[in-house]
């Protein structure tokens, strides 16, 4: 328990240099312009990193980072060593004024330590056993597509802002309202499609296939391939079970929006054969109960925990036909049947009863019911009439000036920073959300990422801010001024497209890094003044360190745990 606290420790620092190292770039460009002194711009912009908390409730990029290298292979020594390796760079690049990615060295610290503590015990693992690979090439893609898009999002507000065109520019304003409700909405559905499919352990059971598919191959014992085949098989009836479940709950997914997630899950409970998913879950708090994946870890260094392993194993294998009842006489005769199978003391009784404990109705709300992001549409909405209003004001209702228009996008900065704020709160917060429940995971608390107790979420939200708070000014002079001069329509500008690619890819569930975004978002605004305006000396030198991010703390890493697993 000591050494998970250290984790969480160490975890929630991370997220409060994250903070202050990351600072800049929601504030970079609001003092740059002089709309807000330092003091006032931190304040502002940790508030609203914390107000992200109530916005993101999918934490789609905490499950991505939590999950990129596999469950089996998910060690507390592996946290700890990826959790060191980001802190180093980190506090590296912010010494040297270097705006580098938070979420990459992360990344790379958790996926180095992975593969070096799995290649230690077995040389002959694929890369592909041990780490996701389409979630790292995906991360990996957005070093360089994240501040493309926000570049290329920057470059149609500007051209949009500067027509002086009223009605034109409202216009494709509300076009762009009428765009993202339907894209977002969509998000909204893909997201709740993708989450019951996990609840209906697809992504599990097609695992299991893929790994042992990847020993078939290896493997030339006819008796070993034979067992091999078998879970082969088992695995796909699984998957099989599974997919047929989620087809026939698509249908009542689909009116979430108008009937609500307590409606989806009724419907999935009255006509959808979900007790293949029900007896997996049981299984699953078997295994949390007795802690046996944390044991089997443990029982490969200490051989005097081996017989600990063994007994749980035990104790699990003879109580999961007892769950396959569970719909012939009912819970609460299911766990009297375990607990006398078990011969319990009362004490140990009433402990497992609750940790068995199952409200299946409640479950599928909380996973169709988290997908939901009409709040981060509302908001998105809401700020494109603010401008559409504000325009019809300034330039319709008054004479146009050029000290009003001034002023008007001076005052427009204070919304999109607020928003830019919101991403990188629920970009970045989520980042070490997902380490910390990895942690959880890792230690048999939880069975899942996204059962992680409101704590987490709580307190990386507050540790974001308060870093925030703290600033991170070596890096405001880079990002406000060394790239390219900015002026409030600018700032403007590139704070709403740096706003709008992290709500993007948050909703994918890809964990961007902000200041790649808002670098991207601001030479676009530069570029379009005349390509002359970017530095793009500075542009390259940013570039390199962007590269290097993920392969250096992989390596870092990777010596960490070198050192680490000769003492844990």
């Amino acid at each position: 328990m000591t050494f998970v606290l250290i984790i969480i420790i160490l975890a929630l620092i991370f997220d409060y240099i994250n903070g202050f190292h990351d600072a800049a770039n929601s504030i970079a460009t609001v003092v740059s312009t002089k709309v807000l002194t330092p003091f006032q711009a931190v304040l502002w912009a940790a508030f609203f990193n914390v107000i992200a908390f109530f916005i993101f409730k999918d934490h789609a990029v905490a499950n991505t980072i939590g999950k990129t290298v596999f469950k089996e292979y998910i060690t507390l020594p592996v946290i700890f060593s990826g959790l060191i390796a980001a802190i180093f760079w980190n506090l590296l690049t912010w010494w040297f004024g270097i705006p580098s990615s938070s979420s990459h060295t992360l990344i790379g610290g958790f996926a180095g330590a992975a593969l070096t503590a799995a290649w230690m015990k077995d040389s002959s693992l694929d890369v592909a056993q041990i780490v996701d690979s389409t979630k790292i090439w995906k991360t990996i893609s957005f070093i360089f597509l994240a501040p493309l898009i926000g570049m290329l999002i920057s470059m149609l507000f500007t051209f949009v802002m500067i027509n002086r065109n009223t009605w034109i520019k409202c216009g494709i304003f509300a076009l762009m309202a009428v765009g993202i409700w339907l894209l977002f909405q969509n998000f909204q559905e893909n997201k709740i499609n993708e989450n019951v499919s996990k609840f209906y352990r697809i992504d599990k059971n097609s695992k299991i296939v893929k790994d042992e598919t990847i020993k078939l191959e290896k493997e030339t014992n006819p008796e070993k391939q034979a067992e091999i085949k078998k879970k082969i098989e088992e695995a796909q009836m699984k998957v099989d079970k599974a997919e047929k479940a989620l087809a026939a709950s698509k249908p009542f997914i689909h009116q979430y929006e108008s009937k609500g997630a307590d409606w989806v899950a009724t419907q999935i409970e009255n006509n959808v054969d979900i007790k293949t998913t029900i007896t997996s879950r049981f299984g699953d708090k078997l295994n949390a109960y007795y802690k046996t994946e944390l044991l089997k870890i443990r029982s490969k260094k200490d051989e005097s925990i081996k017989v600990q392993y063994e007994l749980a194993k035990t104790a699990v294998d003879s109580l999961k036909p007892v769950a396959k009842k569970y719909y012939e006489v009912g819970f609460d005769s299911m766990i009297s049947m375990m607990i006398a199978k078990q011969n319990m003391n009362p004490a140990d009784a009433i402990k497992f009863k609750e940790k068995m404990n199952m409200n299946i109705h409640k479950d599928i709300v909380k996973v169709v019911g988290d997908s939901d992001n009409r709040t981060l549409r509302y908001f998105m909405i809401g700020g494109l009439l603010i401008f559409i209003l504000t325009f019809i004001w300034s330039e319709k209702v008054h004479e146009p000036s050029a000290g009003r228009q001034a002023t008007v996008f001076k005052r427009l900065q204070l919304l999109s920073s607020a928003g830019f704020s919101i991403g990188h709160g629920g970009n970045d917060a989520q980042k070490v959300m997902g380490i910390i429940a990895a942690a959880l995971v890792a230690n048999g608390d939880i069975l899942d990422i996204k059962d992680m107790p409101n704590w987490v979420p709580i307190a990386c939200y507050a540790a974001i801010g308060l870093g925030t708070l703290s600033g991170g000014w070596k890096i405001v002079k880079t990002m406000g001024t060394k790239i390219t001069k900015v002026s409030p329509l600018e700032g403007v500008c590139a704070e709403t497209a740096g706003a709008t690619t992290l709500f993007l890819t948050e909703q994918m569930g890809i964990p961007v890094s902000t200041t790649h975004t808002i670098t991207g978002a601001i030479i676009g605004v530069g570029a379009t003044k005349r390509l002359s305006a970017v530095r793009w000396g500075v542009t390259i030198n940013l570039l390199w360190a962007w590269i290097l991010t993920i392969p250096v703390s992989a390596i870092v890493a990777a010596l960490t745990y070198w050192v680490v697993s000769n003492f844990i």
